[in-house]
C-alpha cells in the first residue's frame, strides 16, 4: 500500500522496523514516538497501536499536501476498476 501511494503522490516515504522489544525501551518512550505500529503523515500521527484503510490514509496524505480528496470508488468501481 505505501509503496504504490508513495508512487501517486511522488512522497518521501520513511519506514521504521525492529523487533518489538525495541518499541518498549524507555530509550523509546523518551523519543516521544508514536506507539508501534503506527503511520504518521507529516507532523500528525494518523493511526497508532492500530492498522489503517488505504482510503483513509490516502485522504491524509492528500490533505497534508494540500490536495482535494480523491473520489471514493463504489464496491463495484473498485471491482471493475471504473
Amino acid at each position: 500500500m505505501l509503496p504504490r501511494l508513495g508512487a501517486t503522490y511522488n512522497i518521501e516515504l520513511v519506514v521504521t522496523s525492529k523487533p518489538q522489544s525495541e518499541y518498549q525501551t524507555d530509550e523509546y518512550f523518551e523519543l516521544e514516538l508514536p506507539v508501534a505500529p503506527a503511520i504518521m503523515v507529516g507532523d500528525e500521527v494518523i493511526t497508532e497501536g492500530s492498522d489503517i484503510s488505504e482510503e483513509k490514509l490516502e485522504v491524509c496524505i492528500c490533505k497534508n499536501l494540500g490536495l482535494p480528496e480523491p473520489e471514493r470508488k463504489s464496491f463495484l468501481g473498485r471491482f471493475f476498476k471504473k
